[in-house]
């Protein structure tokens, strides 16, 4: 390959920003034009996609081998997928930072739940919710700046009453996000129930995932915050299906296709309140890998614009995380499409070319 690649775009740089063009010179950004030849890449150039939901080393059955973890960040690159947050994970997945040739990653560490309330082999399950501080220090050690904690699921031990409930005491629940903060890290937390959300804010979570059981008054609540939402809308539409197959919990039967039934209607009214909305496939454990472009159209079909879909998916997000778009000097980490996708999200689906590190890693 040529040392120097020409991006003959539009290049997005952000909300509005656009360039004709740009250039890649030592794997890096360049509005400059180098000298000597150069490869054309021909197109509508978006910084690398982000998956803030993505679970890398995480399969049906719990953690995967090395190869099937390297199989799923190969499928997510070759989506677009250049930057994940890692939402969770059995897996030791820090080698990955070793791959030039596979996604950026950040992790949050493992999961943390308590015995029976997760999905078996998912989780790091404690003991005592007492002890979720310390763990949640300790999480934040093992990750890049996340920890991740699931804060409700099904209470199977209420018997034919049984439904969402909240894992972990308020004052607990404070105490651990305040020692992840301490030691420098955000939280983001695995909630569906309307019960867990009041004291995720109140203990001052940074993010939520699913978020389906907001109501209105913690919709504005969530707004005013600032607080970002990861839809997932692709795990969401698996809810009816989860419903049908809790016979024994009729309750919670009965929310969960509640939520399901109302889940474009649900993440249309977090966007028309100011939420900021994420895109994340929730991908490993039942949902595949490389279907960004699946979740972006998903938003789409619910309500969302394009344009802001887009902007979710790339340089919004990147800026969130604190990693870099395609201003000059920045990695070159990007995607070529034939189009441009705020017009027409599907265009997501059929990239051009994925740019990784300065380096062509898969091209139509």
């Amino acid at each position: 390959m040529a040392d120097v690649l020409h991006l003959r775009g539009p290049v997005a740089l952000g909300d509005g920003l656009e360039a004709p063009e740009a250039w890649v010179l030592g794997g890096r950004i360049t509005y400059e034009r180098p000298s000597g030849p150069a490869v054309d890449l021909t197109g509508w150039v978006l910084p690398g996609l982000v998956d803030v939901h993505c679970h890398i080393g995480l399969g049906a059955n719990g953690a995967v081998d090395r190869e099937t973890a390297e199989a799923q960040a190969v499928s997510d690159r070759d989506s677009g997928v250049l930057l994940i947050r890692d939402a969770g994970s059995p897996a030791d997945t820090r080698w990955v930072d070793d791959r030039h040739d596979l996604p950026r990653l950040i992790r949050a560490g493992h999961h943390l739940a308590l015995p029976k309330r997760y999905l078996r082999h998912y989780a790091r399950e404690l003991s005592s919710p007492d002890e979720l501080p310390t763990a949640m220090a300790q999480e934040a050690a093992r990750g890049d700046g996340w920890v991740k904690i699931v804060a409700d699921w099904i209470d199977r031990d209420l018997g034919p009453e049984g439904d969402l409930r909240p894992l972990w005491p308020d004052d607990v629940l404070t105490a651990g996000i305040a020692a992840a903060h301490a030691a420098g890290a955000r939280v983001t937390a695995h909630t569906f129930a309307t019960e867990a959300l009041d004291p995720l804010l109140d203990a001052g979570v940074d993010c939520l995932e699913h978020a389906t059981g907001a109501d209105a008054g913690q919709i504005d609540r969530i707004a005013a915050a600032g607080i970002p939402v990861t839809a997932t809308l692709l795990q969401v539409e698996r809810f009816a299906a989860i419903a049908d197959q809790a016979d024994r919990y009729p309750v919670y039967a009965a929310r969960m296709r509640a939520m399901h039934a109302r889940r474009h209607a649900q993440v249309r009214d977090l966007h028309d309140a100011g939420v900021p909305i994420l895109l994340g496939t929730d991908a490993g454990g039942t949902i595949g890998h490389g279907r960004i472009a699946d979740e972006a159209a998903a938003l789409v079909e619910a309500g969302l614009p394009a344009a802001d879909v887009v902007a979710a998916a790339s340089w919004r997000t990147r800026e969130w995380l604190g990693a870099a778009g395609l201003d000059e000097g920045a990695p070159a980490d990007l995607v070529v499409y034939p189009a441009d996708p705020r017009q027409d999200v599907r265009v997501l689906a059929a990239p051009e070319a994925v740019v990784l590190r300065g380096e062509v890693v898969a091209a139509r």
